[in-house]
Order: structure tokens, then sequence, then C-alpha cells
């Protein structure tokens, strides 16, 4: 067994299928069959199985795939101690995030780009309960994320930044002249939420619970800026984090007299110490 074997069943696990893995591989696909194929009998079982219409994982497979992503990552990382023993700091940082935290990013982001050209990073953008596992299975080396206390455990965090939450609404919708409103005045309008498990809805459900109200959702997006041109139409109000309200400058904010929803941004990352490029880009997010 080598490292390329492991890419390629990686590749297949991946892509859904060994024609896509062949593609993201850029090598005609009975070479990522007869790799496949090859390493199946000398682990002696199966870890595809293989259907007219699609390509899942054995139970074997299933096993296989998060070792096998594990040893990859530490040969990466094996490379890139070596090239810091150089002083040439390279390699690949996976970062992953979720919509409303981006102002968090993007300047230490540009400061990891000006001081180390040679390191590689991807974002991936996914729910918090994705990004949650992605951390454990080593898929992503740190997060900038809302995470409440009980998803923080087994984690390193350190605390960005606390927002109040506030409303968005449509200019042509008046609330009130004080700029303040109570969640119970919002409940029987038409609301503009997030999709369950966003930490922006999470935030919002909890602090309707302590204030004992109910509301009705109207609309249910993914999308920060479906929401905003809801909210435009004059279709709802949305409950936002001030960070992202700012982004819609013609859009009428209002904050919460009590009650207001929150979330705390942090960086989170895997305990242990980190490798050296995702520990330069520690220094300039925090």
């Amino acid at each position: 067994m080598d490292l390329r074997q492991m890419e390629v069943v990686v590749a297949v696990a991946d892509a859904g299928g060994f024609t896509a893995a062949a593609r993201r591989l850029n090598v005609v696909q009975s070479a990522v069959s007869g790799t496949v194929r090859a390493l199946e009998r000398e682990l002696g079982t199966p870890l595809f199985t293989r259907t007219t219409h699609r390509v899942g994982l054995t139970p074997a497979g299933e096993a296989f795939v998060p070792a096998a992503r594990q040893a990859l990552r530490a040969a990466e990382l094996a490379r890139e101690a070596v090239d810091a023993a150089k002083g040439e700091l390279r390699g690949r940082v996976t970062v992953g995030t979720m919509q409303g935290v981006w102002a968090n990013l993007h300047h230490a982001l540009a400061a990891l780009r000006a001081e180390h050209p040679r390191v590689l990073v991807q974002l991936r953008q996914e729910a918090v309960t994705d990004i949650r596992q992605a951390l454990r299975e080593g898929t992503v080396d740190l997060a900038v994320v809302a995470l409440d206390r009980q998803q923080q455990r087994g984690l390193v965090t350190r605390l960005l930044a606390r927002e109040e939450m506030v409303l968005v609404a449509s200019p042509r919708r008046s609330l009130t002249a004080e700029g303040t409103v109570h969640l119970a005045d919002i409940a029987e309008l038409p609301q503009v939420e997030f999709t369950p498990g966003w930490a922006i809805r999470d935030a919002a459900d909890r602090a309707f619970r302590a204030a004992g109200v109910e509301r009705a959702t109207t609309f249910e997006v993914n999308d920060i800026v479906a929401a905003s041109e809801l909210v435009r139409a004059d279709l709802g109000v949305c409950i936002m984090p001030p960070t992202v309200a700012h982004r819609f400058p013609d859009l009428t904010t209002y904050r919460f007299a009590r009650h207001a929803p929150s979330w705390k941004v942090m960086v989170v990352r895997p305990p242990g110490e980190p490798p050296a490029a995702v520990a330069a880009l520690l220094r300039h997010i925090t």
C-alpha cells in the first residue's frame, strides 16, 4: 500500500465515482479503476460497491477512507516540516467558515499571502455541524465559526468577537421611531429565517425561547444575499449579525431592547501543536 493508492481511493470517495475522480486527478478512468482494484486485492476486501448508477463505500471503505486521509495529511505535514527547516514556509491550510463571519478572515488571509506566498489556503463554507465534524476528522485545519458551549468540547478555541444581532427591515416598513424593537413586537411579522443548523438561526431560536415568544417562519433561505433581497422587497424582516447587516446599508436596522440574539465568533482548531502554516495563519487571525 502506498500514498498514491490512498489518494486515489479518497478521490473516488469524495467525487462519488471513478470517472469524476479521474478528472480530479487528471488521469484516465482505467488507471483509477486499476489502482482501486489492486488495493482491494491487497486488502482482501472491496472498498466500494459498484452499481450502474452510483459508487458507494462498503463498511471496509468507510473505515479505510478516514485513516487514509490522516495518512495523506501526515505525509503532507512531513514535507512542510522539511520546508520549514530550510526556511521556506509552504503547504496547505484548509479553513472552515460559515456565512456571516467573512469579515473576521479576509485581512488575515491577505496578510498571510503577503508574508508566505507559497502557503495555499483552501476555504470550506459549510454548516457549523459539518465544520465541527471536519475538524474532528482532520479534513479542516482550523475554523472561524460561532459555536455554542457544547460544540466547543474537544477543541482549542479563542474568542474573536461577540455580537448582539439586529433586525433588518425594508425602509417601507416603519417599525418604531426609537430604533429598538422587542421580540414580541416582531413575532407576528413575516420572518425571513436561515436554515436550521445555521448559527444565526440557532441564536435567534434561543432568544425567542428565552423570551417565551413564538413566531412563524415565512421564508427559509440558506444564503445571506437571498435573505436581504426578500427583506428589500418588504416580504419579511430578518435577524442578522450587525457585521452582516452593514453590508446592506439600504435596509433599516433595529436593535433589540431585550433578549437580543447573540453569537460568539471564535477561531477553533483540534488540540495539539498546529503545523507551521496553520500557526502562521492563526497569528494573523488573532
